[in-house]
C-alpha cells in the first residue's frame, strides 16, 4: 500500500466542505475525495468530477472546482482504503456527524498503519467548535488500540472557519445539486504547530502559532455578532428575513457592534500578545460589512437557529459571558442578546422552525432560569451575578421592549 500524493480525503460534502475546504485544496493542486452520507451528491460528483462555487458579492463570480470525486459514507471498505492512501485528511461534517467521522477515521488510520505506512498523516478538523482538535483526538483513542502511536502518527489540526455560506434554497438545489453559494472571504486559519508534515503551500491557508486565540476570536466576535444580529433583529421585526435587513436598522447595527466590542475587550485581556483594540475594531467593522452582503442572502433563520447549541456553556454567548467574568469586564449587552435569543422563533423558506428549536420552546425550556442553569450551565450560587443581571434585563425588556437597550 502506498500514499497517493496530493490527495485530500474530506469527510463532508456540505456547504463548507465544497465551498471552502474542497475548493482550497482542489485549486491548490490536490485531488479531493469527498466522503458523504448524501448518495445523490456522491453520485453527481462521480458523474461530473467537478462543481461550481458561486461567489456572491457586488459582482458574482463562478469558480469551477475540478479533480473531485465522492465515496458513500456507508461504504466502509472503500472509505478505509481512501483514508489509507491519502496524503492528508480533513473533516467538515458539523457536530452531529463528528462522532461517525471519528470512528471511520480511526478504522482508516489503523488499516493504514497495519499495512506498513509508517509516515504520519495530518487531519484538518474544519469544525466551528472550541477545542475541536482535542475532541477529535480523544474520540480517536476510543476506537484505536491502547498501544496505537496516535501522538506521533497523526497531526490533528484545529482551525478557525470564518467563511459564510448561506442555506441553499430549494430552487437552487433543483437547478444544480452540486453548486454552492459563498462569500468572497477565503482564509482558512490553521494551527501551525500541530502539523506533522510540511504545511501544504496552498493559497488561503494561513498558519497561526496561537490557534486558541484565533478560534476564540471567531467564536466570540464573528459568531457572537452574527447571532446577536439574528436575535435582536428578529425581535425588532419578526418579518425580517435577511441579516442585512436587521443591520440596516441603525439602533440594531450599533447594538450589535457594541456587543462585539464587549467581547473584543475580553479577548484583548486574554490574548494581549495577539490582539489590540485597533486590530479588533477593524475586524468588527469588516465583519459588519460582510454581514450586510445583500448578494449572499444570508437569512436570520440560518444565523440564529439551533438554540440548544448556540446557547451552550462554551458557545458564543454563554462562553463570552464567562470570559468577561474571568477578566472582570462588562457583559450586559452580551447577556441581553442571550435574553433575546430565548424569544427567537424564525422559520425557513417553508415556514418551518428548526426542529430542535421547536423542542426548545416546549416544556418551559425557554424560561430564563432554565436556560441559564440547564443550557448555559451557569450555577445559581457561584454565578449569582449573572442571574441577577439577567432578571433586571428581562424585566426591562418586558416593560420597555428593545428600546430598553437599543436606541433608534
Amino acid at each position: 500500500m502506498t500514499v497517493s500524493r496530493n490527495k485530500l480525503v474530506l469527510f463532508g460534502a456540505g456547504k463548507i466542505g465544497r465551498s471552502f475546504i474542497g475548493q482550497l485544496f482542489s485549486r491548490g493542486g490536490y485531488e479531493v475525495v469527498f466522503i458523504d452520507v448524501n448518495k445523490e451528491i456522491v453520485k453527481e460528483l462521480n458523474k461530473r468530477r467537478n462543481y461550481n462555487v458561486v461567489i456572491r458579492s457586488e459582482r458574482n463570480e463562478i469558480i469551477n472546482i475540478k479533480n473531485v470525486r465522492g465515496v458513500p459514507a456507508d461504504n466502509e471498505i472503500e472509505v478505509i482504503n481512501e483514508i489509507s492512501s491519502a496524503e492528508i485528511l480533513a473533516v467538515s461534517v458539523g457536530q452531529n456527524g463528528l462522532n461517525a467521522a471519528i470512528k471511520m477515521t480511526a478504522r482508516g488510520l489503523l488499516h493504514r498503519y497495519m499495512n506498513g505506512i509508517s509516515s504520519p498523516i495530518d487531519i484538518i478538523v474544519a469544525e466551528n467548535m472550541r477545542n475541536a482538535s482535542r475532541y477529535f483526538g480523544e474520540g480517536l483513542k476510543k476506537f484505536l488500540p491502547a498501544d496505537f502511536p496516535l501522538e506521533t502518527y497523526t497531526g490533528i489540526i484545529e482551525t478557525s472557519i470564518g467563511k459564510m455560506v448561506p442555506i441553499m434554497l430549494k430552487k437552487d438545489i433543483e437547478e444544480d445539486i452540486l453548486q454552492v453559494f459563498a462569500e468572497p472571504y477565503n482564509t482558512l486559519i490553521v494551527d501551525r504547530a500541530a502539523f506533522k508534515n510540511p504545511i501544504p503551500e496552498i493559497r488561503g491557508l494561513e498558519p497561526r502559532d496561537n490557534i486558541k486565540a484565533w478560534v476564540d476570536r471567531k467564536l466570540f466576535i464573528h459568531n457572537l455578532g452574527h447571532a446577536t444580529a439574528a436575535y435582536v433583529g428578529y425581535l425588532y421585526d419578526p418579518g425580517f428575513r435577511f441579516v442585512y435587513e436587521a443591520l440596516a436598522v441603525k439602533g440594531v447595527n450599533e447594538f450589535v457592534r457594541g456587543t462585539m466590542m464587549q467581547a473584543a475587550a475580553c479577548l484583548i485581556k486574554k490574548y494581549p500578545s495577539e490582539f489590540n483594540l485597533r486590530m479588533l475594531e477593524d475586524h468588527v467593522d469588516d465583519l459588519l460589512c460582510r454581514f450586510q452582503n445583500k448578494a449572499l442572502g444570508d437569512t436570520i433563520f440560518r444565523v440564529g437557529c439551533d438554540l440548544f447549541r448556540k446557547l451552550g456553556p462554551e458557545d458564543r454567548l454563554a462562553g463570552s459571558i464567562r470570559l468577561a467574568r474571568e477578566f472582570d469586564q462588562p457583559y450586559d449587552m452580551i447577556l441581553f442578546s442571550l435574553i433575546c435569543a430565548r424569544r427567537f422563533r424564525a422559520a425557513d423558506e417553508n415556514g418551518k422552525m428548526f426542529s430542535r428549536d421547536v423542542v426548545f420552546h416546549k416544556s418551559r425550556k425557554n424560561e430564563l432560569r432554565y436556560v441559564l442553569k440547564k443550557i448555559c450551565r451557569f450555577d445559581s450560587k457561584i454565578d449569582r451575578d449573572v442571574f441577577d443581571k439577567a432578571e433586571v434585563l428581562e424585566n426591562g425588556l418586558i416593560a420597555n421592549g428593545l428600546q430598553y437597550m437599543i436606541k433608534n
